[in-house]
């Protein structure tokens, strides 16, 4: 039987659709301005250092790097690995591995992927683009409207500097129903609201 096909490799063959899927529906998100990117990373809560978890995440780069790019990092030491695991167990053993060892032997694979490129990701990212944004830090921030038209049910990318300079891009909808904002528009942010912000036309148009 293919090693693409067979059973015992059924996790890795979800692990290449998932990557497939992912790379689709952020392409699909450039065409409508909503990023399945920047809305995984609105998620992602503040990272603590003096805190156990928070220490693990930063040791997976999560807050360096967009949580997308971590996610597909993952899902491709982790299919590789297992392919090729299982790709070994057939020339020594004469078959596959059970789907569930294969799949929990392979998940350090994707661990370590993650903690060794993400750490070369980091470093080519620009550190004042990242999408990771606080509410705390954000609300109250000017920002442009850089990615399509913003109108109440279609989020655009805005372009927000914070209280240090550094530079944040976020998903923003105008705060008032039938109000537009056109790629370009000055924007104050005024609130979250779930995944994006809500904002209004800038009444201060020098504070940019």
């Amino acid at each position: 039987m293919s090693l693409f096909t067979a059973p015992e490799n059924l996790p890795f063959g979800i692990g290449f659709a998932l990557i497939v899927g992912v790379a689709l529906l952020e392409g699909l998100g450039m065409l409508i301005s909503m990023s399945p990117s920047n809305f995984l990373d609105n998620l992602v809560p503040e990272i603590d250092s003096d805190a156990g978890l928070d220490r693990v995440l930063g040791w997976l780069h999560l807050g360096k790097v967009p949580a997308l790019v971590l996610l597909i990092l993952f899902l491709g030491g982790y299919t590789v690995f297992g392919y090729s695991l299982q790709m070994v167990a057939n020339g020594l053993f004469g078959g596959y591995l059970p789907a569930w060892i294969a799949g929990f032997l392979a998940v350090p694979a994707g661990m370590a992927t993650v903690r060794g490129l993400g750490s070369l990701v980091a470093h080519i990212i620009p550190r004042d683009e990242t999408s990771i944004v606080s509410e705390q830090t954000l609300v109250g921030r000017v920002g442009v409207i850089v990615g399509g038209g913003a109108r109440r049910g279609l989020a655009a990318q805005a372009r927000v500097k914070d209280s240090h300079g550094r530079t944040h891009y976020l998903m923003v909808e105008p705060d008032v129903d039938n109000e537009v904002f056109d790629e370009g528009s000055q924007v104050l942010i005024v609130r979250k609201a779930g995944a994006f912000y809500r904002c209004i036309a800038n009444p201060h148009p020098t504070l940019m």
